[in-house]
């Protein structure tokens, strides 16, 4: 065994060795909490075992799950982005006044609720990277401004929903599929971006991403161009926030406050993943599985005859308790995590689980 080799930790060696690793971390234990939650509904309620039934309700987590992977981008960069529910809304909003009954819209009103994500995530960026507004400032405002014109176009009330066509993207399936029965359009779509997400944040951008996040000053030395950066993460976060607006114009029709609380449920998915407020650190996978913890958190209250009205009090106490968590998890796997000194070979591999977003 080569002296590298041999300067990993001991936990570090072999296949079990490193999964025993990444789960130990904050990225890594929100699978094992969605394992323990599924086991726990499932033996609630047993019906919820029915791979049929299973699969419709990762169907329908599918959009917040989308919500999760925009709002990864921005906080992992270390900013966040509270106007996610508003620009769900106003793509909703869009989708029932442009497109409506005609099927001959369907394709360009497709392409301008994308466009539109992309310019709202841009405006988001360029107002905090160049004119120095704190992001928590800027969306609150676009996410009041975004409100505004919904309610001025909508009038406050429930529209008619687009064609049909338009809403199978949403509510559409793809059936006879053995064990299962069907798997739902949202389902597909959130594990085609799942995959892009990955391969995205194995890229330069997101190795960028996360320098970015966790040292700009440092990031922008190295020859990083940070506002951009920053600003692609915030039109990746409005273009995930359009995409789950499309999804759920599928089922729950045009109405303003189609969306609401997504902005909040976002956040809460991505710190229970572990992923660090204030950036540099965090897996976009356990962003996704934390929306899933989340739903499932949910269904078990509701399995139990828990008041519904408890499910702000609990996703307040879960981003507490998940960013206390995961802060100091991080914070002891850097000091523990052991460096090398000696410079004459190749670099040793990092321990799983420190800061690598590509899982």
């Amino acid at each position: 065994m080569s002296e590298h080799a041999s300067a990993l930790p001991r936990h570090a060696h072999g296949l079990a060795g490193r999964a025993a690793a990444s789960i130990s971390t904050p990225g890594g234990a929100v699978f094992v909490l969605v394992l323990a939650l599924l086991v726990a509904t499932i033996v609630a309620n047993p019906n919820f075992g029915d791979p049929g039934v299973l699969v419709r309700f990762l169907g329908r987590t599918a959009p917040i799950a989308i919500a999760a992977i925009g709002q990864y981008y921005v906080i992992v960069s270390g900013e966040f982005d509270l106007s996610m529910a508003a620009v769900i809304a106003a793509q909703v909003v869009v989708a029932g006044n442009y497109i409506g009954d005609d099927t001959g819209r369907n394709a360009i009103g497709l392409v301008l609720m994308l466009a539109l994500g992309a310019f709202i995530g841009l405006l988001n960026g360029l107002a905090t990277t160049l004119l120095q507004v704190p992001s928590f400032i800027v969306t609150l405002a676009m996410m009041l401004a975004l409100t505004g014109l919904v309610r001025y176009l909508s009038g406050g009330a429930a529209d008619a929903p687009p064609n049909d066509d338009f809403r199978e993207i949403g509510r559409g399936t793809v059936d006879g599929i053995p064990v299962i029965d069907v798997i739902p359009y949202p389902l597909i779509v959130l594990a085609v971006l799942s995959a892009l997400a990955v391969w995205l944040m194995r890229r330069p951008f997101g190795r960028t991403l996360l320098a970015v996040g966790d040292n700009p000053a440092a990031a922008h030395v190295s020859g990083a161009r940070v506002w951009w950066v920053k600003t692609r993460a915030f039109i990746l976060s409005s273009l995930a926030a359009t995409v789950a607006g499309i999804l759920l114009v599928g089922y729950a029709g045009v109405h303003p406050t189609v969306g609401d609380g997504y902005e909040f449920s976002a956040i809460t998915a991505v710190v229970l993943g572990g992923v660090v407020l204030g950036g540099g650190r965090g897996w976009v996978l356990s962003a996704v599985a934390g929306a899933f913890a989340i739903e499932l958190l949910f269904t078990l209250l509701t399995v139990l005859d828990v008041d519904a009205t408890w499910r702000d009090t609990v996703r307040g106490v879960i981003i507490i308790a998940a960013v206390a968590f995961a802060a100091r998890a991080w914070t002891l796997g850097r000091r523990t995590t052991p460096r090398t000194t000696d410079l004459s070979g190749p670099p040793t591999e990092p321990t799983p689980g420190t800061n690598t977003g590509g899982n």
